[in-house]
């Protein structure tokens, strides 16, 4: 076998025989044939498939010495920054055991709790350290970034706010807020009617327009400000807090509960999880009970099982926002479930004394900067800090300054003359004082400043108290809890997980290598571009590649989640549309069988959601299409379409819809969700596509990390290119954008190495193969299993997609059992449930990809068949 194929045929599970094997049970004699039987000629790519960089596959070792160029070009210089990114120790049993081993990071989202308990206890632990830190009763399993959650808490303040003050529609964010998390908060705010108001704390004014704000503790320069007045003025008019907070000071400051906030918002990055130039980092969501059902994301419970043992479950869920469809208040699908482990485990192995003992060290090193910088005669911008010291000095001062700092590989925050240096757990004594020398040159004394910097605002109130917190200290018992959690679980280095529509394919160790080098995973996202030139060249590379799959010309790996990148393309098509003029075109026209996050993010992007029919065979029902662009036509503004379709088919005639829309004057917005059956085999530009999102975590190969980190890059037609996201920080240069839709200008950039990796290994060809592949997978388990469970939609020769939907509804019938019956019974085989009624209720979606071998297929379809007798014997009798 030659070495290009090496890779290629490693990632594909099943054998060049067994692929015959299953194509003689098809009837079929080659996977050419087969293909040509079940892909539409119509939409069919006929060109060789070629990509600019990847035509040719690289080896796994060639594929890690690319990758280390880019690594290496990226220079790690020491950043104190802050801005809400910090450098952090990640504990190395954590790193080995957790970040970098498959049973956790290739878990799916724990919907089925018995074989998921482990990381469930792994999440009730991280939302118990956000609760205890942030003073609120509930915390959720994590949020994709800090912006984001801040997004999200203004919308659920606007959401309570129509109870009562149906009238007020402006949201005050504090001046000093991030900028990042400022500006997403701002693209929200704008597809939503709101208007954000930006203001210092101390000129905010409680008027009846007001439904909510938004304060930072400690704000961007790390001032801390005593907000307890405000909070009080804000609750007399009715008005909602929000405290967007550093869960570090959080360890010796008061916690916005115990202040009167309503809601806490922030980052866990600093918890073990490094920079990695943006992401992916779990952001943090806590609020009072009252506001439980509302909550953005998951949120774990307890309960018991049927011999009263504590149990845990998800007690609300996503999907619980899906099921509202456009009545949601957010579009959340995927969280950064991984790194809120790995941030709640921190907290596990450091206990309350080692989190308090890392606070109070890094802000006794603040402290003994500041009164460097104070007796140097530089003014502080205030003396009340955590961690952050920020100072003005003339300009031919801070250009001194700025040279000696880069001399040292030191990055500081400059704002015109003012200067902020942040330290972080990573800090050292030789450290500081190296800092000290940069920014004021000479011999220095053991001053420090001995007054209180916390505005009088120390915490008093105890955290962290529940037996988990202090019961692992040792790394002996450490190791064994994680491992005992772990042993809970099942992940695809269990068995195969055959869920729909999720697409739980292999992820690679050499895919995953480089997530761990310093190169990539120290970098802070807001250095000098000429420190990340590693990072720009893959970032270009990723792009062309993605460009080159879909057809489509212009490419933003900004969108953090696939349901980011859904409201990302929306939002790209309103400004195109708006830019136009045609402001009136907001109908968004969305299949019944879509996503649930279609319509929440249609809504999200101020768009307003008709609803088309489907056909009896599940594809788009083109009468009522066509009779509700009738309807709208003048302002249609885009059609929401899945292909292949949600019910797992490709169907017949999705160009003459999307040309149907074009000539109405709307735009083609795909979802990218099953881009695994399309890649080298068809691009959805020729379809007809203006907009789709591409799931990485799907279809290349980001681990699902039991719910997140996922990436929903997206890609657009050459007329849309300008309105692509932009960032307040980082120049992106496109100038007609939509916003920032990110905390980081490239979304999570640590884990795109992965999907690099991917597209390197197979090259296209491989690529091609792999859709292939997967088809015939989904092909070989429907024919195993049609003649016991009817498969319900079917396309061209009765094939289907990648995905097949097996129907069980008659079996309440004929024995009372239903479809959950059968999942779970699927676990005592040692499987993993497919998605269970949905698209379809009292049905499941298989999707077994091209990653699974011929024994793993034959292994759940015996499973299947052995339940169905089960089932036939609960017929008979």
């Amino acid at each position: 076998m030659s070495t290009w194929r090496a890779f290629r045929s490693r990632h594909i599970g099943s054998t060049e025989a067994e692929q015959q094997d299953m194509l003689e049970a098809l009837g079929v004699e080659s996977l050419e044939d087969f293909i040509d039987e079940t892909v539409p000629a119509s939409i069919r790519y006929t060109k060789p498939f070629t990509m600019r960089h990847f035509s040719n596959a690289f080896t796994e070792q060639e594929a890690l010495r690319r990758m280390r160029q880019h690594a290496d070009r990226n220079q790690v210089w020491r950043s104190y920054m802050g801005m809400g990114y910090y450098g952090t120790v990640t504990p190395p049993v954590i790193q080995r055991n957790i970040l970098e081993n498959p049973g956790w990071y290739t878990q799916y989202t724990p919907y089925q709790p018995e074989i998921s308990q482990g990381r469930l206890e792994a999440l009730l632990n991280f939302q118990t350290m956000i609760s205890d830190l942030t003073g609120f009763e509930i915390a959720n399993a994590s949020l994709l970034d800090e912006g984001t959650a801040a997004a999200e808490a203004m919308a659920l303040s606007y959401a309570l706010s129509r109870r009562s003050k149906k009238e007020a529609t402006t949201f005050l964010v504090a001046e000093h807020c991030h900028p990042q998390t400022r500006a997403v908060v701002e693209t929200r705010a704008q597809a939503l009617g709101i208007r954000v108001e930006v203001v210092a704390p101390h000129a905010m004014q409680c008027t009846d327009d007001i439904f909510g704000m938004l304060l930072q503790y400690p704000d961007t320069y790390g001032v801390i400000e005593d907000y307890t007045e405000l909070i009080k003025k804000a609750k007399a008019a009715n008005v909602l807090v929000t405290m967007a907070c550093d869960l570090l000071a959080l360890c010796v400051l008061q916690s916005p509960g115990s202040l009167g906030a309503d809601i806490a918002v922030g980052s866990s990055q600093r918890f073990g999880v490094p920079m990695g130039y943006g992401g992916p980092h779990a952001a943090f969501f806590a609020t009072k009970d009252d506001y439980k059902r509302i909550i953005p994301g998951r949120l774990v419970g307890v309960s018991k099982d049927r011999q009263g043992r504590p149990a845990y479950r998800l007690a609300l869920q996503t999907r619980e926002q899906h099921i509202r469809r456009e009545k949601a208040t957010s579009n959340i699908c995927t969280a950064q479930v991984l790194l809120a482990i790995m941030a709640g485990m921190y907290a596990v192995y450091h206990g309350k004394d080692g989190l308090y003992e890392i606070a109070s060290r890094v802000h006794g090193f603040a402290k003994r900067f500041a009164a460097q910088v104070k007796a140097e005669g530089y003014t502080l911008l205030s003396e009340h800090f955590f961690d952050t010291v920020t100072f003005s000095c003339s300009e031919e001062a801070r250009v001194a300054l700025e040279k000696r700092a880069a001399e040292r590989q030191i990055n500081f925050r400059y704002e015109g003359k003012k200067v902020s240096v942040a330290f972080d757990e990573s800090c050292t004594e030789a450290d500081v004082q190296e800092i000290i020398e940069a920014c004021i040159p000479g011999n220095h004394g053991a001053l420090a400043l001995s007054e209180d910097c916390l505005a009088g605002l120390s915490r008093t109130d105890d955290f962290l108290q529940a037996p988990v917190f202090s019961a692992y200290q040792s790394e002996t018992e450490f190791l064994r809890y994680v491992r005992r959690l772990e042993s809970k679980d099942l992940s695809l280095a269990t068995a195969m997980i055959p869920l729909g529509s999720c697409t739980m394919k292999l992820n690679a160790t050499s895919e995953m290598l480089p997530v761990g080098w310093d190169g990539f995973a120290a970098l802070h996202p807001f250095v000098p571009s000429a420190q990340a030139e590693g990072y720009r060249a893959l970032f270009s590379e990723l792009e062309d590649a993605l460009s080159d799959i879909t057809g489509l010309v212009g490419v933003s790996l900004q969108p953090n989640a696939g349901s980011q990148g859904e409201f990302t393309g929306l939002l790209v098509i309103r400004h195109y549309l708006e830019s136009k003029g045609e402001t009136e075109r907001t109908v968004c026209l969305i299949p019944r069988s879509a996503h649930g996050t279609n319509p929440a993010s249609a809504v999200m992007a101020g768009m307003e959601v008709v609803i088309v029919d489907c056909d009896r065979e599940g594809n788009i029902d083109t009468d009522d299409l066509h009779k509700k662009i009738d309807a709208h036509k003048d302002r249609l503004a885009a059609l929401m379409i899945t292909y292949p379709s949600t019910h797992g088919v490709y169907e017949e005639g999705v160009i003459d819809i999307c040309a149907a829309i074009h000539e109405a004057g709307g735009q083609v917005y795909m979802d990218g969700a099953n881009l695994n059956a399309l890649v080298g085999l068809a691009k959805v530009a020729d379809l007809g596509a203006d907009v789709v999102h591409i799931n990485l975590h799907k279809t290349f190969c980001i681990p699902h990390g039991g719910g997140g980190p996922g990436m929903g890059p997206i890609a657009v037609a050459a007329h849309l290119q300008e309105f692509l996201p932009n960032h307040p920080v980082v120049d992106l240069e496109h100038t007609s954008g939509c916003g920032a839709v990110s905390a980081a200008p490239w979304g999570s950039p640590l884990i795109l190495p992965i999907s690099w990796m991917y597209i390197a290994m197979m090259g296209a060809d491989g690529l091609r193969e792999a859709t292939q592949v997967a088809v015939l997978h989904a092909n070989y388990i429907a024919s195993r299993l049609k003649d016991a469970y009817p498969v319900l939609f079917t396309g061209k020769n009765d094939r289907v997609a990648h995905e097949c939907i097996l129907d069980f509804r008659d079996f309440k019938k004929t024995a009372g059992v239903e479809v959950e019956d059968v999942a779970k019974r699927l676990m005592d085989y040692g499987f993993h449930a497919p998605t269970m009624s949905w698209p379809v209720a009292g049905t499941m979606m298989i999707e077994p990809t091209e990653s699974e071998s011929r024994y793993e297929l034959d292994r759940f379809c015996d499973a299947m068949l052995a339940i169905r007798e089960e089932i036939r014997a609960i017929e008979d009798g």
